[in-house]
């Protein structure tokens, strides 16, 4: 009975802690991350055997993008390993080249070794315009593979762009 409580009791202090050590943007974020991801999962059930083998991965519910011959985007996420959060990204994007508009989307970078999250959560990750990208759809994971231990997702939220340019991303860890 005694154990019981003492396990009870370490839960809620975990929980607690989680809960308040997080701002008001970061909740929000995180919740958003909680929704894509279901959405993500049910648009290609395939994602789900990327989320269960993974090392980690880092979901970024709101990428905003605009452009105009320059282009830039950015987006805030939250990074997990073994299906639990263990902190917040950001995501910075920019590149020059022949485009226009402006869109939202989902993005979901996986990682298949500890290696690949631990160059994520170090600072040294980047994505260049060479990066393997699937767009979400009902079956695009079923043969998607990684590339460089890496492999990135994005789901189209709304707006239109017409984009050929070289850029990349650059993207920022703070642990919880």
């Amino acid at each position: 009975m005694k154990r019981r409580n003492l396990i009870l009791t370490m839960a809620l202090l975990f929980v607690t802690v989680f809960a308040f050590g997080q701002n008001k943007d970061d909740k929000r974020v995180m919740m958003d991350a909680e929704k894509s991801t279901k959405l993500l999962k049910s648009s290609d059930e395939g994602i789900e055997k990327f989320m269960d083998n993974a090392a980690g991965y880092v979901v970024f519910p709101n990428v905003g993008e605009g452009a105009l011959i320059v282009g830039a985007a950015s987006g805030n996420g939250v990074v997990y390993s073994d299906g639990m959060p263990i902190g917040m990204a950001s995501l910075k994007k920019l590149d020059i080249g022949l485009q226009a508009g402006g869109e939202a989307y989902t993005e979901i970078i996986f990682f298949e070794t500890e290696d690949a999250l631990n160059e994520f959560k170090e600072g040294n990750f980047e994505l260049s315009a060479e990066a393997k990208v699937i767009m979400v759809d009902k079956g695009a994971s079923k043969n998607a593979n990684y590339s460089d231990g890496v492999i990135v997702f994005v789901r189209p939220k709304a707006g239109a762009m017409a984009d050929i340019s070289v850029g990349g991303q650059k993207f920022s860890y703070s642990e919880f």
